[in-house]
């Protein structure tokens, strides 16, 4: 099996069929490693600059349906595309990272490769491009309605005042709407933290939210 079989093998379970051949042409034309990583909360993909002789390193969780994963390899892409370009000369997000993204991105809009709802979706993010294309709420809640697991609740659909885990391993009760973030007091630090509306938690039970001043912490 060559390099380019064995890279498409590779893609077929993390991207949809119609996109495999492009990816997998990029892989070899941009000359870059592409791991698969555990669950990372704090990003689901990045991308990493050669250093000292090495390839360039994009790192994508392996835990997102085929069109998020998708656009967030892109995404990582286009700051591989505008590095080679600009260096580090220009903003990592900038007009420059905006305009390799939208070209890149282009291509893939199609009903071979995505539904027509996040299709729709994406070209309204592309007008304007952020950091995350998981802070585009509108992007992430289509995006989510293909996940795989059928046990997703989102905070946004959570009671007022429920109790909730997430990570698995830390509590908080729901409290009130903070602009575009919940606002959510973790129950052994008596700390407040801003969450997305659409984070996945699982529902222990609904006690009364009892109010803190203490300082926020976005998540």
């Amino acid at each position: 099996m060559t390099q380019v079989d064995r890279n498409q093998s590779i893609l077929h379970k993390y991207i949809p069929e119609k996109a495999v051949p492009v990816i997998s042409e990029w892989i070899y034309t941009f000359d870059f490693k592409l791991k698969i990583k555990k669950s990372r909360s704090s990003k689901y993909g990045d991308y990493r600059p050669p250093i000292k002789g090495e390839n360039h390193q994009i790192t994508i969780n392996y835990d997102m349906n085929k069109y998020a994963f998708l656009i967030t390899l892109v995404h990582e892409i286009a700051h591989l595309s505008n590095y080679n370009k600009h260096k580090h000369t220009v903003k990592p997000h900038g007009e420059e990272w905006k305009f390799h993204f939208k070209q890149l991105m282009q291509q893939f809009l199609t009903p071979e490769i995505f539904p027509l709802d996040v299709i729709t979706a994406l070209r309204k993010y592309m007008n304007n491009p952020a950091a995350s294309s998981c802070s585009d709420t509108n992007l992430l809640r289509v995006l989510k309605n293909y996940d795989l697991r059928e046990t997703t609740v989102f905070l946004e659909d959570v009671p007022m005042g429920a109790t909730f885990s997430y990570n698995n391993d830390r509590y908080f009760i729901k409290g009130e709407q903070a602009r575009k973030r919940i606002k959510c007091k973790e129950v052994n630090t008596k700390n407040n933290y801003l969450f997305n509306p659409l984070t996945e938690v699982l529902v222990i039970n609904t006690p009364l939210f009892a109010e803190n001043k203490s300082d926020l912490t976005n998540i």
